[in-house]
């Protein structure tokens, strides 16, 4: 199904579009996940294809991270394996660019794919060769693509300097940057401070989930003890400002971490859907509660995302559309989003140069 900007013919697919924040394990075709389930003897609840979609939508509807992240049992379950990883890595790529994606970083912990034998290391080579054979043949056809990884460390496993490691091993093989993933709060990034040292020394590029689960001592953590560059969803900001509303409109008074933010550019790696359905702008709330247009008219440096498409069922056209709906944005506002996930981007400045100009002239035409 595709979507257009309300108001208008275009169609947000065909729109350049640049994916921060994107787990490859919440990405997975619900026929590959049938097709990779017997060698991985893993049960399903349904071999249906149309059905096994349903299913991870309402399971993941429940407005708790903790359920959420329960569907990725089995999601994992079949990445078990280099050919596995491969294909998936190689057709979650080919996915971002049938939905308009010309720069996408897929983060993933290779520390949860080695129940069948696979080193850290063979897992994330596996991964890098079903990328590179999906950009290679998206080029090859006349496509514009850049993907790469990023390194995930679980923030409960206490792995965080091997994992480290792991990314700086194969920085010049694919992966652009390191993250830590997992359940947020209880576990603050100051556990994983050496692996952040580490990381830092040597110049390696940090995203650190923060203010989804938890609030604003997270992001603190992220920006002081992670060295984060950018915020992963980050919508708990504002819980550090002061909202009031008079005859006049909204009055926001910023704390000082916001205000930080703000005035810094750290990015903040929204994933509207995602946020709606973990809790992380309160239960049961809707589209129009989230604070997404708030943070972009105070001039944060927001990105739209999707954070996992198969749990959410969605699509980033389907997010930039949803917003478009909610807060009746324009072609301009669109591309605001794109420029700024270009900025934030874990690439080098000519690569950046790139997909910027790509991003441009696409939304001229």
């Amino acid at each position: 199904m595709s979507h257009t900007l309300p108001g208008t013919d275009v169609v947000i697919e065909s729109l350049p579009k640049v994916s921060l924040h994107d787990h490859l394990d919440g990405g997975l075709r619900p026929q590959t996940i049938i097709d990779l389930a017997p060698e991985h003897e893993l049960d399903l609840p349904t071999t249906d294809a149309g059905e096994l979609a349903q299913w991870f939508a309402n399971q993941s509807d429940s407005g708790s991270l903790v359920e959420y992240l329960k569907t990725f049992d089995i999601t994992t379950g079949v990445m078990q394996t280099a050919p596995a990883l491969q294909r998936i890595a190689r057709e979650f790529v080919e996915d971002l660019h049938e939905d308009g994606v010309i720069c996408g970083e897929l983060r993933w912990a290779p520390e949860q794919h080695l129940r069948r034998g696979l080193s850290l290391d063979e897992a994330v080579e596996a991964v890098q060769a079903g990328i590179d054979e999906a950009v290679e043949a998206i080029r090859a056809n006349g496509g514009q693509m850049w993907a790469g990884q990023l390194v995930s460390s679980m923030r409960q496993a206490d792995n965080g300097v091997e994992i480290a490691k792991l990314a700086l091993r194969h920085r010049d093989n694919g992966a652009w940057g390191f993250d830590i993933a997992g359940p947020e709060a209880g576990f603050p990034p100051s556990r994983l401070k050496d692996a952040f040292d580490l990381l830092s020394s040597e110049f390696f590029p940090i995203t650190v989930h923060a203010g989804e689960a938890d609030g604003v001592e997270s992001i603190r953590g992220a920006l002081l003890d992670g060295r984060a560059l950018r915020l992963g969803h980050g919508v708990r900001i504002v819980e550090d400002m002061d909202i009031t509303s008079d005859n006049d409109g909204l009055r926001v008074e910023l704390g000082q971490l916001s205000q930080w933010v703000l005035d810094r550019g750290i990015p903040l790696e929204t994933s509207p859907s995602s946020n709606l359905q973990t809790g992380a702008v309160g239960e049961g709330a809707q589209m129009v509660n989230h604070p997404f247009d708030l943070l972009y008219r105070l001039g944060f440096v927001v990105t739209v995302n999707t954070d996992n498409r198969l749990m959410s069922h969605t699509t980033l056209s389907r997010e930039l559309a949803l917003l478009s709906q909610t807060f009746h944005y324009d072609l301009d506002d669109l591309m605001a989003f794109q420029i700024n996930a270009a900025h934030a981007a874990f690439v080098h400045r000519d690569e950046k140069d790139d997909i910027i100009d790509a991003i441009i002239d696409g939304f001229d035409r």
